[in-house]
């Protein structure tokens, strides 16, 4: 019985302290239930309430021997396995946790929701071996986390691999089976490439929801905070052969911002086929993507291979309700890198599977150049072309694909740039000798099911367009017999080397529309087939009533253009 103030008076004194109680008793279970509860609207809640704040910047707890250690020395710090958060419960999901040290120097608050409690895992340096590192015990007594790490038995039935881990502002990197970590993804990018300068927006506390014994999932809950945003996250992680993270957040904005980068990604591109490295290496290629590939709203594909320019460069492909994009590793094959270390051909692709319509906007590329492969220097995100007003929700959602199946994202009817070949252009002389005229080659080969079907001497042909900054040469079209697909290869001189210049590219073959009219759906029903002799007879009355005109014997058939590949979409950078 829950005691109304109206009614409380005519009680007696017992009565009412009796039913106090229980409606403490009520109380205390609804807090329960709301607990068990625990969603996005109450994280949301709270980045709204600090967007109505001021911001107030973290402040860091380091002593100064874990902030002034070198990497060397961060990486002796070994989280103890054993101690991990449910190692003792039968779940498959455990975490483990960063140590605060060097640059990752402000803690995050990182609790657990559970069917009744919500509660802050504490720091505890008992989980840690130091190994060798030298400190005072006591500096380290009110640290925090810098961070955690999801792991999971992907692999090995018995075996806890690192699936995901979320270190440093909002990055956060995810693994599938038989993958390494590679690219990151972010929460959300802020004046990416202006002159302004990019604000970085950071996790400032964690919800993880203990999964259950037969859970093949993880619910993390996040808080993100920026001097001009605010944001709620849910993440839910599906780990597999390729790892899936949904995403759904709700963000708010402080003040005005000039550019907003949804669902960004991450990486690291040092060199490649399409631009070779201009130091002896014996590794063909170094980089965690070698693409950004666009599935438009209006269904074309885009592949534009990365570079690492010698200036900073941004690409800008307008696109009004993407269908997906993603920084992707094409090319598998250990020979393309190499590297025994590093394993660049286990390292996963990320592809953004947009959740309703995002509207107008662009998918931008900002390439950054780099001097070696320890700095990320490629960023793709949405950027929408209406931003929120300050202070209103902005709610937006999408699937996160992490893998190594790259051709399984396009349509079986489709094919795709499998690589970028870059050459020095030259001529074949009479007496066979290839002589270079100044030229630059590329030679780009396109496979895929839509390919391999047509027998070698289909009349498939080239589109191709050139910038104003070069002249077009050498556009030539040959079979593949070894990928069962084409190879294009284009020749261009340069105007002037110190602009970048823009080349696209597709394959399309010319269908008659007579041949593609008899695919269409023939009459099944009674009623279709009398409709479909009454407009023939109505057809051929209306035909006779004209007065007759010469008809050709043959008539020449109708032919329609069919496009067979995604558009090669390359720029070659200024100064190359």
């Amino acid at each position: 019985m829950i005691v109304s103030p109206l009614n409380a008076p005519k009680m007696s004194a017992k009565r009412l302290r009796n039913a106090l109680v229980t409606g403490s008793a009520l109380f205390c279970l609804f807090g329960a239930g709301q607990l068990w509860a625990f969603s996005l609207d109450d994280v949301a809640a709270e980045a709204k309430t600090l967007a109505e704040q001021k911001y107030q910047a973290p402040r860091s707890n380091l002593p100064k021997e874990f902030r002034d250690m070198k990497f060397a020395d961060y990486q002796k710090i070994q989280f103890n396995r054993d101690k991990a958060q449910w190692a003792g419960d039968k779940t498959p999901f455990k975490l483990s946790f960063y140590h605060q040290g060097m640059h990752f120097d402000t803690p995050v608050k990182i609790n657990e929701v559970t069917a009744t409690t919500v509660e802050e895992i504490k720091y505890d340096p008992s989980r840690f071996d130091f190994g060798d590192v030298q400190f005072d015990p006591k500096a380290t007594e009110n640290l925090g986390w810098a961070g955690f790490r999801v792991l999971y038995p992907i692999n090995k039935a018995d075996k806890q691999d690192e699936i995901m881990t979320m270190l440093g502002a909002s990055y956060f990197r995810v693994v599938g089976k038989g993958q390494i970590y590679g690219l990151s993804a972010r929460g959300m990018a802020i004046d990416t490439a202006l002159p302004s300068g990019e604000e970085f927006p950071r996790f400032t506390e964690f919800w993880i929801e203990k999964p259950k014994p037969n859970d093949k999932h993880l619910v993390i809950f996040a808080l993100l905070d920026s001097p001009r945003a605010t944001g709620a996250y849910r993440f839910t992680l599906r780990p597999g052969v390729d790892t899936v993270v949904d995403v759904k957040a709700q963000m708010f904005l402080r003040d005005k911002v000039g550019k907003l980068g949804i669902a960004p990604l991450t990486s690291m591109y040092l060199f490649g086929a399409n631009q070779p490295s201009k130091v002896l290496n014996y590794r063909r290629e170094l980089h965690d993507s070698s693409g950004l590939a666009i599935h438009a709203g209006n269904g074309e594909w885009i592949w534009r291979p990365l570079n690492n320019p010698k200036h900073l460069s941004v690409s800008n492909f307008s696109v009004e309700n993407p269908l997906g994009f993603g920084l992707l590793q094409r090319g598998r094959d250990f020979s393309h890198y190499e590297d025994l270390d590093d394993n660049y051909h286990k390292r996963p692709s990320a592809w953004i599977e947009p959740q309703g319509d995002w509207g107008k906007g662009t998918v931008d590329l900002v390439e950054i150049p780099t001097a070696d492969e320890t700095n990320d220097n490629i960023v793709a995100f949405w950027s929408p072309d209406t931003l929120p007003e300050p202070l209103k929700p902005f709610d937006f959602a999408y699937r996160l694909h992490w893998t190594m199946d790259e051709a399984a994202l396009h349509p079986k009817d489709s094919a795709w740039a499998q690589q970028t070949l870059r050459s020095t252009g030259d001529v074949k002389q009479s007496n066979l000798i290839r002589q270079p005229d100044g030229s630059v080659a590329y030679l780009i080969d396109f496979e895929g099911p839509s390919l391999e079907k047509l027998p070698a001497d289909a009349a498939v042909r080239s589109q191709v367009s050139v910038g104003d900054n070069a002249e077009l040469v050498e556009n030539n079209l040959r079979h593949n017999p070894e990928t069962k697909g084409w190879r294009l290869t284009l020749r261009l001189k340069v105007k002037d080397p110190s602009k970048s210049t823009e080349l696209r590219a597709a394959l399309v073959q010319d269908v008659e529309q007579a041949a593609a009219a008899k695919a269409d759906k023939a009459p099944e029903t009674k009623a279709e087939k009398a409709a479909a002799k009454a407009q023939e007879k109505k057809d051929h009355a209306a035909k006779d009533a004209k007065a007759p005109e010469a008809t050709p014997a043959t008539p020449e058939p109708v032919k329609t253009e069919k496009v067979l590949t995604e558009t090669w979409s390359y720029q070659l950078p200024a100064d190359e």
